[in-house]
């Protein structure tokens, strides 16, 4: 909850998480009484950050924080202390500052998570899906905010559920702030807000090399079992007003993307989370498709229809073994052997009435790995966007309790603040002449 700070020689202390939130100091008057006073700009208390697996993620969120949040600290915890050090190593030599500092931190361990997260004012979790909830009873045990990556809808409902213990301890917790979920979702925000009423919505996004290389064209960019995740769930979508599931590896389209060519693009789950309820009666159509290099989805479809990602375990040679973590080990040690520069594409495409006109609206975002830092364009692209979100919360922009990512921000405010990093959305806009009737 943040370390004591003592305020006045009577021995009065408030806990800097407290004061981080409310940006309030208590001032102790000879006659004994205490005044509340607002603290300026100036005299605002820095924030104090904790990450959660100091990773690809994890250190990119770290790095936008040091040069963007004018942190106190920013605590970069790990199961490995030496990638802690890592990670806090190539921060602060990249931004020459000392503000990141190592821990080792067991997130499966109460006692050591807790320990952890005491002294931070808000989390970044960058652990692979399935350990957010237990983070996020962790951050209201500390009173701390708390961001997550998101990547399992059903995980993310899990942690939704907590809304009214986090909002009892008075903090924010925002699930689903990276890439897809989150940036590419920003988007579709963006678009909605600019038309008066919106039709459809098209989201896509792919993290790709630079060299593809065959059969499969991909490189790993994040852990297998969330790539199997993707790919082996279903979809959940806005189809003619209803929230409706579809199976993923499905609808397969081409889409041109002028730095790229023609690309594939199909269903895959996670991308849209919790978007479909939200904007329900808002949007007749909400999708989101994953953009690869053409023949990707009928390898990888050979794959899911052939068992390789069942989840019950089956006997090999007298070993009990899930043939989805057989895969993962096999698969994953295969891209991991495959070393290229990545780059993404992003795209939002929606339809609707503005001014009493159809309108289209596009936006589109073409990201390459960062040569100055060596950030890959998912680092930054999901990194920098948990970081906003993340400042979004501190500077207590958004309500307490547990909040849909689509509620937390809007799609312009996003928008504004991703270009402030560098990374160029392109925007157009075309308009019919006749008016609706």
């Amino acid at each position: 909850m943040g370390r004591a700070i003592p305020l006045g020689p009577v021995g009065i202390f408030l806990h800097g998480h407290f004061m981080a939130k409310s940006r309030w100091v208590i001032s102790c008057l000879c006659s004994g009484l205490a005044s509340a006073m607002p603290l300026s700009e100036s005299e605002s208390m820095k924030n104090t950050f904790a990450i959660l697996g100091s990773g690809m993620q994890g250190t990119a969120a770290a790095y936008d924080l040091a040069k963007f949040a004018d942190p106190e600290v920013i605590f970069v915890g790990d199961i490995s202390l030496d990638q802690a050090k890592k990670c806090a190593d190539r921060v602060n030599t990249l931004l020459g500052v000392t503000c990141c500092e190592p821990r080792q931190v067991d997130a499966l361990n109460a006692e050591s998570i807790n320990e952890f997260l005491d002294e931070a004012d808000v989390v970044l979790s960058c652990l692979p899906y399935w350990m957010h909830p237990a983070v996020a009873d962790a951050a209201i045990e500390t009173m701390t905010d708390m961001i997550d990556l998101g990547g399992n809808t059903e995980i993310t409902m899990q942690t939704l559920q907590k809304h009214e213990k986090a909002e009892e301890a008075g903090i924010t917790i925002v699930p689903d702030t990276g890439l897809a979920p989150g940036l590419v979702n920003s988007l579709g925000l963006y678009a909605i807000e600019e038309l008066d009423e919106t039709t459809s919505v098209k989201l896509y996004c792919g993290v790709l090399p630079q060299n593809p290389q065959p059969p499969y064209n991909y490189k790993e960019t994040f852990n297998t079992e969330g790539l199997v995740t993707e790919y082996d769930y279903e979809a959940v979508l806005i189809r003619d007003g209803e929230v409706q599931t579809v199976d993923t590896l499905s609808e397969l389209e081409t889409i041109r993307i002028d730095e790229l060519g023609t690309m594939e693009a199909f269903t895959t789950s996670g991308g849209t989370s919790t978007a479909p309820y939200t904007l329900q009666g808002q949007v007749q159509n909400y999708e989101y498709k994953t953009i690869r290099f053409p023949g990707h989805c009928a390898l990888m479809r050979l794959f899911k229809d052939g068992g390789f990602w069942g989840e019950e375990k089956i006997d090999v040679k007298g070993a009990q073994v899930a043939p989805k973590d057989l895969f993962c080990k096999v698969f994953g040690e295969h891209l991991s052997g495959y070393e290229d520069k990545d780059q993404c594409a992003v795209r939002c495409e929606a339809e609707g009435i503005k001014d009493g006109r159809m309108s289209k609206i596009r936006l589109d975002i073409f990201d390459r790995q960062c040569e100055e830092t060596g950030f890959t364009s998912m680092e930054r692209l999901t990194g920098f966007s948990m970081a906003i979100f993340a400042l979004e919360v501190v500077q207590g922009s958004v309500d307490k309790g547990c909040v849909r990512y689509e509620n937390a921000m809007t799609g312009k405010s996003f928008v504004r603040e991703l270009s402030k990093r560098g990374v160029e959305v392109r925007i157009q806009e075309c308009t019919y002449l006749d008016p609706v009737n």
